[in-house]
């Protein structure tokens, strides 16, 4: 019976890997944010390492719109002559420091307030609720502009703006979670031995939470990385000479016909990064989902 248990659970892990597509599996999505965080991690140090920062930001007016595969350019120059491939290095660094430090803001204030809406009394969780509804009577990159134009325009308000934004999603599913796990009995058994309900959120809920922050964590790196790149398009994000990719979209945009790389490679790289954050998304949470642990 077992041997029988054991070759339909090999039969089925079989035909599930044979349509999973190959770039979603977990070794090809690894290797690609693995290139992306590296050239990220380059574009971010650029401008406190002087040779680099002189190959984001010289400008060559004589080789102004060079297209892609010129001599010495090998994605072709921006409209000021600059290296348009260290343009792009020096954008993604920006665009994934973004994402990363705003979903970071973003989980810490929805998980506390999550925990606090689910667990601390009905007081805490009819308030929570209110201000998570009001938060999404908006839409979010509505409320993200609005955001960013009272801060002022700069990377520093759109990191506030875009993590503003996004709390009201991770409080909400954290508040589910914990109104579940609240009435495990491990939660029991604490509450009875006198545990306090901070302790017990730091020991018991916290770790239990991490799966479904993972994979929420994730996402919301790819909703940050389009939002940032949005307000950056429309001028409330990274100010010139910043690299960003959604400031070199805007400017690619008024050069489109006589140089179509800008748009088209700028679009390319974010689209990929995108794809590639919910595609990892989607992944952690097939591999963190109970059912699948237990039957692996």
């Amino acid at each position: 019976m077992q041997s029988d248990r054991g070759g339909e659970a090999m039969l089925t892990t079989t035909k599930e890997s044979r349509h999973t597509p190959k770039w979603r599996s977990g070794r090809f999505l690894a290797v690609a944010l693995g290139i992306y965080a590296a050239v990220a991690l380059v574009g971010l140090i650029a401008p406190i390492v002087p040779p680099l920062e002189r190959l984001v930001n010289e400008q060559n007016l004589i080789d102004f719109l060079k297209p892609p595969l010129s001599e010495g350019y090998p994605l072709g120059t921006d409209e000021l002559g600059r290296d348009f491939m260290w343009r792009l290095i020096g954008g993604l660094g920006v665009s994934m420091s973004v994402g990363v430090i705003a979903a970071a803001l973003s989980i810490v204030l929805g998980l506390v307030l999550g925990i606090v809406g689910g667990f601390f009394g009905r007081a805490a969780g009819v308030s929570v609720g209110v201000v998570v509804d009001v938060t999404w009577a908006f839409p979010e990159i509505l409320l993200a502009i609005m955001l960013a134009g009272w801060l002022g325009p700069g990377l520093r308000s759109v990191v506030l703006a875009v993590a503003l934004t996004g709390w009201a999603s991770f409080a909400r599913i954290v508040r589910g979670e914990v109104l579940s796990l609240r009435e495990r009995d491990f939660v029991a058994a604490s509450t009875v031995l006198g545990m306090s309900k901070l302790r017990i959120s730091l020991r018991h809920l916290v770790p239990n939470l991490v799966p479904v922050m993972m994979v929420m964590t994730v996402f919301y790196m790819a909703a940050a990385i389009i939002a940032e790149a949005g307000l950056s398009f429309l001028g409330l994000g990274a100010q010139p000479p910043t690299p960003s990719l959604g400031l070199i979209l805007a400017r690619g945009r008024d050069s489109l016909h006589e140089a179509w790389w800008l748009v088209v490679l700028a679009s390319a790289l974010l689209g990929g990064l995108v794809m590639l954050l919910n595609a990892a998304s989607d992944y952690l949470r097939d591999r963190l989902d109970p059912a699948n642990v237990e039957r692996q």
